[in-house]
C-alpha cells in the first residue's frame, strides 16, 4: 500500500493558534446572542435562573460556559431549534451561556413540568446542565432542583439516590421572580455530578 501527499506553502501566523496556547475557548466561537433566552420577552411566568460558577477555592471562573436543557412548563421537551432567537411568547428547550468576569450566568426561561423517566417513573421539576470549564478534560453534568417543591423532590428517584447532605448542591433558591444556582466544580460542597451514558 503506498501513500501520497501534497505539499503546501507554509504561511506564517498572526499570533498563537489553539495548538500552541491553553485554552479553553469557549467564549471565542460557541457562546451565541440569543443562547441564554429560552423564553421570549413576552412569555408568561418566565424566570431567570442565574448563579455563579466556582473553583475549588470559591473563586469564580471567569472563561466557563454552561448549557442547559429542560422541559416547558407542561413537561414537554420539544424544541424549536437552539440558535435563532425565540418569538415573543415562544420557548426552546435549550440555552447556552458563558460566564461574566464574576463567574455568572443568567439564563431567561421557564419554570419546567415534572417529566417521567423511559420506565415511567415520575420525576421532579429540573433542569438539566453541563459545565464546561478549564481544568476539565470534559464537561460535568448535573441537575437543578427547585426548593419550593418540596413533595415532588422528596419522591425523585434520582434526589433519591445522592446522599441527604449533598442534596442541597442540586437545589435552586428561589426569591425575586427566578432561582439562584451556584456551581461548585470541586472542594467543599461540591456540586454532584452525574456519570451520563447512552441507553
Amino acid at each position: 500500500m503506498t501513500f501520497s501527499y501534497e505539499q503546501h506553502d507554509v504561511v506564517a501566523s498572526a499570533g498563537p493558534t489553539p495548538s500552541q496556547t491553553v485554552g479553553p475557548f469557549f467564549h471565542y466561537a460557541l457562546p451565541y446572542d440569543a443562547g441564554p433566552r429560552l423564553a421570549g420577552a413576552g412569555r408568561a411566568g418566565a424566570i431567570t435562573l442565574s448563579g455563579r460558577v466556582l473553583d475549588g477555592e470559591g473563586a469564580p471562573i471567569p472563561d466557563a460556559m454552561v448549557e442547559i436543557w429542560q422541559a416547558d412548563e407542561q413537561g414537554q421537551l420539544e424544541s424549536v431549534g437552539v440558535h435563532g432567537e425565540v418569538g415573543a411568547d415562544g420557548f426552546r428547550n435549550f440555552g447556552r451561556c458563558e460566564t461574566t468576569a464574576d463567574g455568572g450566568y443568567r439564563f431567561r426561561t421557564v419554570k419546567p413540568g415534572a417529566v417521567q423517566t423511559m420506565d415511567g417513573v415520575q420525576q421532579a421539576p429540573h433542569v438539566a446542565m453541563s459545565v464546561f470549564a478549564r481544568g476539565l478534560l470534559r464537561q460535568v453534568v448535573t441537575r437543578v432542583y427547585f426548593d419550593d417543591e418540596p413533595t415532588a423532590n422528596a419522591t425523585d428517584p434520582l434526589l433519591a439516590a445522592v446522599a441527604p447532605d449533598r442534596r442541597a448542591t442540586l437545589t435552586a433558591t428561589g426569591g425575586d421572580g427566578g432561582y439562584r444556582f451556584d456551581v461548585r466544580v470541586q472542594g467543599v460542597d461540591e456540586t454532584v455530578f452525574l456519570d451520563v451514558f447512552a441507553r
